[in-house]
């Protein structure tokens, strides 16, 4: 009897350190590849750096251009992506490269005549800094601008420094994979729409796969985050671009996405942009909404300043969407029956977004959501095979 006090004595013990240290875990505070300045600063020391950075880019409260002139960082340039290097253009809104008032240093535009530097711009500097806040989608563009930033070092050997960040929607892998046939500039890769991988496991997949041009490959270092892993629910510190302004538009944005391809609104010119959906011919809702147009946006042209109806999702239960860990396509099953004009309600870009032609004929069939997610079930687990190789984190459960 005395053995077995003890032993269960020692049982609760070992079980209660054991759930301590896993609450310890987790509550483990995550640091940024940028926080991390002292496994990087000394690499940059006494070379000539460009950086790849826009408003996301910070450490603390201090822009990392900042940090690295303290540092006496010899900055040489720095490239801007879509949304511009301040991080206030809207999307679609071509960036002119000028001079950044605050610092000096010249901004090169990459998302203005080229989405690539040019092979000049990259004479004078000995290493490129890539340092910004992805969301984890494949139509968001920060993706497509690595890419062609590590294509462009590919081509002159300049080497490439990624400061990794955890991705918030890093937590699960979903969507149907890219048909390269439908390749652009919102979708460059043979990934699903939600690919799970921060942009270092993302740069890393790029140079694996050989996916830059003519089989090249980038000379590439990174700094990883310190205590993240696949499970973590990571809250981001600053709105990544103008219209992801909080976590559930950032959640919610994998699935909402789709309808940048339709007649229907996602709130773009509203005080809610990512967090509803409606149109001018929507039925069977009760909510309605004004979007006004934002200056310089080339998205959404027939809906600014129109009554739509819709579907308003600021309620909703997002923990919902994380335990499913899946993207919701009831929500645009839902809108085509509910729209008068089914003729109008897919435009061309549909196709770039969804990444194939094939889930358009699917919704017009009538399919279901289960329909339409077993036919991404094969190409979605030849991509989690591949996707293994280069995770640098503990993947998620």
């Amino acid at each position: 009897m005395r053995y077995l006090n003890y032993l269960f004595l020692f049982s609760l013990l070992f079980f209660s350190s054991c759930s301590i240290q896993s609450a310890q875990n987790q509550n483990l505070i995550i640091k940024t590849g940028a926080e991390q300045t002292e496994k990087y600063i000394p690499y940059v020391q006494n070379k000539r750096v460009a950086v790849v950075a826009n408003h996301s880019s910070i450490i603390g409260q201090i822009h990392l251009i900042d940090t690295l002139l303290k540092k006496n960082i010899q900055i040489i340039k720095i490239f801007s992506p879509e949304h511009g290097f301040r991080g206030d253009a809207e999307a679609g809104e071509l960036i002119d490269s000028h001079t950044d008032e605050s610092t000096g240093l010249p901004v090169i535009s990459l998302y203005g005549n080229s989405k690539k530097p040019k092979l000049s711009d990259l004479r004078d500097v000995d290493i490129i800094i890539f340092d910004m806040q992805d969301v984890g989608v494949r139509y968001y563009t920060y993706i497509s601008t690595m890419h062609y930033v590590m294509e462009a070092c590919a081509e002159t050997g300049v080497e490439m420094l990624i400061l990794d960040r955890p991705n918030p929607n890093g937590f699960y892998v979903d969507g149907p994979v890219l048909d390269t046939n439908y390749r652009s500039f919102v979708g460059m890769h043979p990934v699903p729409i939600v690919h799970g991988m921060t942009i270092g496991e993302f740069a890393q997949m790029i140079n694996g796969e050989k996916w830059l041009k003519d089989n090249l490959q980038c000379k590439l270092k990174i700094i990883p985050c310190g205590n993240y892993t696949h499970d973590s629910l990571y809250q981001l510190p600053v709105n990544p671009s103008p219209n992801l302004q909080n976590m559930l538009s950032v959640y919610l944005y994998p699935s909402l996405g789709f309808f940048e391809g339709t007649s229907l609104s996602v709130g773009r010119g509203t005080e809610f942009p990512f967090q509803v959906i409606g149109g001018p011919d929507m039925i069977n809702v009760d909510f309605e909404f004004v979007p006004d147009k934002p200056n310089g946006t080339k998205i959404e042209p027939i809906n600014w300043n129109k009554k739509c109806y819709g579907i308003d999702l600021r309620n909703f239960d997002i923990q919902n969407l994380i335990g499913k860990k899946q993207i919701n396509l009831e929500w645009l099953l839902f809108a085509y029956k509910n729209v008068q004009d089914k003729n109008k309600f897919f435009n061309n870009y549909f196709y770039n977004i969804a990444g194939n032609n094939i889930l358009k004929k699917q919704i017009i069939e009538g399919k279901t959501a289960d329909e339409i997610r077993q036919s991404w079930k094969s190409d979605l687990e030849i991509f989690k095979q591949i996707r293994k190789k280069y995770i640098l984190y503990k993947d998620f459960e």
